[in-house]
């Protein structure tokens, strides 16, 4: 009989902790997970989900007008924020169910409180001040926002959790960053007729991405209409009559109604009693653990955004489930981090599996790229100046596909198939040898059969 109240005990309710829980449950054994907001995490309530959506209300303004050209009269439209905002709360609080009804199908205890540790089995229960222990426990608790702090006026400004709550559609909205969060909420605003302007102070958005698609992809918005500054940065944030001012380091001053934050995301471990138990965390307070998940304290294990990994839900979930391998089935499973398919869900979508040809080109003494920049079928009749742009990294001495990178319309769902294809470990001859599926934009993945160029030694020949 254990010693324990729980034989596993979870700190905090999002992808990754959910599935720790429910499937040790599953395995029958005695589980608890605590959350202090909504089940879901990140990704379903204030991230992934809830983005994608109002992604596809942005998109549908240049729907409309491509109609035309494809013999489509369509009418008068209008934009409803407020509803869009209500039919979005109503699909997140739809999912949140579905997390809670699998935690409960498994007979797993879910607890909405927030859990602190007072040691390394001995977990507080803050609504209550109750202490249960746990043989094993699990640290979930993903990341937040930074606030910028330094930046004088930050409390004037919002992140990407309340760009989700607006009581009000802005007229214009100025949006610091130029990662993935900063990109894709440029498009959305922009789509959604918002005035928007993006200020970054690196030379180019999306430093992590390969370059033609960073360099396209900013054209593209520009193109659209959005402002962008690089080699910039936010000075200071006012109020002032009718909206915010903003002083800037090298664009003078702007003037919004809005100012969002997206300057990357800290890990939540402030507060959770990590040093009453012992818990080693590194100096951006982000939990350390070794390879399979385990923190320096033996039966404390840390999963997803709070480790400071890679921060993506289906990560966070990968790594759950090695941990059950690893504690529940004795079977020791590392995390799995090669070759990770990751989109941006900008307009143009950016689609992206293995290494860039920066990157590439640090590793292997020679590489062939193909490359492909066309203009999509649909975007004939529409009138669109759109281009896509193909990418194919191969190391020139095993022929072996090590990148894949697409802009263009459906970009995200082509990387996942292209993971699995990367992840077998497919060769260029293997791409060559598979027939083209006509008429669509993929196929120019299967039909690059000459290198565009090559680059030895890092550089372009």
């Amino acid at each position: 009989m254990s010693s324990y109240d729980y034989d596993l005990f979870v700190i905090g309710g999002g992808s990754g902790g959910v599935r720790g829980a429910r499937v040790a449950a599953s395995l029958g054994k005695k589980v608890a997970i605590a959350e202090e907001y909504r089940y879901g995490g990140t990704c379903v309530i204030r991230g992934c989900v809830p983005k994608k959506l109002f992604v596809y209300a942005s998109q549908f303004h240049e729907h409309f007008e491509n109609a035309a050209g494809f013999g489509w009269t369509v009418g008068e439209s209008s934009f409803d924020w407020k509803k869009l905002v209500a039919a979005k709360d109503a699909e997140i609080a739809r999912l949140e169910g579905l997390y809670k009804k699998g935690l409960a199908g498994a007979n797993a205890e879910i607890l909405e409180t927030r859990a602190e540790l007072v040691d390394a089995h001995t977990v507080r229960l803050v609504k209550t001040g109750q202490t249960v222990t746990a043989k094993t426990i699990v640290i979930a608790t993903g990341g937040r926002p930074n606030p910028h702090a330094a930046l004088p006026g930050h409390e004037l400004c919002i992140s990407s959790n309340e760009a989700f709550h607006l009581e009000e559609l802005p007229k214009s909205i100025v949006i610091a960053g130029g990662g993935y969060i900063a990109v894709e909420f440029a498009n959305i605003f922009h789509g959604l007729g918002v005035e928007t302007t993006l200020i970054y102070r690196g030379a180019e958005i999306l430093s992590r991405f390969d370059e033609d698609l960073r360099r396209g992809l900013h054209e593209a918005m520009v193109a659209k209409g959005i402002r962008i500054l690089c080699h910039d940065m936010l000075q200071k944030v006012s109020k002032a009559e009718g909206g915010l001012v903003l002083e800037t380091l090298n664009s003078g001053t702007l003037q919004a109604d809005v100012v969002m934050l997206a300057l990357g995301r800290d890990p939540n471990t402030e507060g959770l009693g990590l040093e009453a138990a012992g818990v080693a965390i590194d100096e951006r307070g982000a939990i350390i653990v070794d390879d399979y998940s385990r923190t320096n304290v033996e039966n404390i294990y840390a999963l997803g955004d709070v480790t400071n990994r890679v921060q993506l839900t289906p990560v966070a979930i990968h790594e759950a489930m090695c941990f059950i391998e690893t504690e529940y089935k004795n079977n020791p499973t590392r995390p799995d981090y090669e070759l990770i398919p990751t989109a941006v869900f900008s307009q143009p979508e950016i689609g992206t599996v293995g290494l860039s040809e920066e990157e590439a080109g640090k590793r292997y003494g020679e590489l062939e790229v193909y490359r492909a920049q066309f203009r999509p079928l649909k975007a004939t009749l529409s009138g669109r100046a759109e281009r896509m742009i193909m990418k194919l990294i191969v190391d020139a001495g095993s022929r072996k596909v090590v990148g894949a990178h697409i802009l263009g319309h459906d970009a995200g769902e082509m990387a996942q198939l292209l993971g699995v294809t990367l992840k077998a470990g497919c060769t260029k001859d293997d791409f060559d040898q598979t027939m083209a599926l006509h008429p669509t934009a993929a196929e120019e993945l299967v039909t690059m059969y000459a290198p565009s160029y090559r680059v030895r030694d890092g550089q372009r020949v």
